[in-house]
């Protein structure tokens, strides 16, 4: 699989993103559903906006291994939240884990009136392209 980032910008590299990716000749895709704070057991997050961002990071890179991909083949990453001016405050986690990462990845951000169960405050939906 080949990857071409296409940013006509600079400045949202700020910010952990591409304005688009072409995956020529992928191998395999991986839709992945949209993961929460929800534990092995099934339980839901009730912590911060902080904590809770870095158990969505933890379970979408669980779910990604799982399959046997890899966190730098994301080429398209949904970010939903109750809150943009909360996530925005520990942002920084998002962007390091991307970083970390070296992903480079189209994205949407949207903000949304409430997430499954109610006190859940982010989720990251990706497709993954080897």
């Amino acid at each position: 699989m080949e990857k071409r980032i296409v940013n006509p910008w600079q400045w949202q590299e700020k910010v952990g993103y591409a304005q688009a990716v072409e995956v020529i000749q992928p191998a395999a895709t991986l839709y992945c559903a949209g993961q929460a704070a929800i534990d092995a057991q099934g339980q839901v997050s009730t912590a911060d906006m902080r904590s809770q961002l870095l158990q969505v990071i933890a379970n979408l890179e669980e779910v990604i291994e799982a399959a046997g991909y890899q966190c730098r083949d994301i080429v398209r990453l949904n970010v939903y939240t109750t809150s943009a001016a909360e996530l925005f405050t520990c942002f920084d986690v998002f962007t390091a884990w991307v970083a970390r990462h070296g992903m480079q990845q189209a994205s949407t951000l949207l903000e949304v009136p409430v997430l499954a169960y109610g006190s859940l405050k982010v989720e990251l939906e990706a497709t993954v392209v080897r």
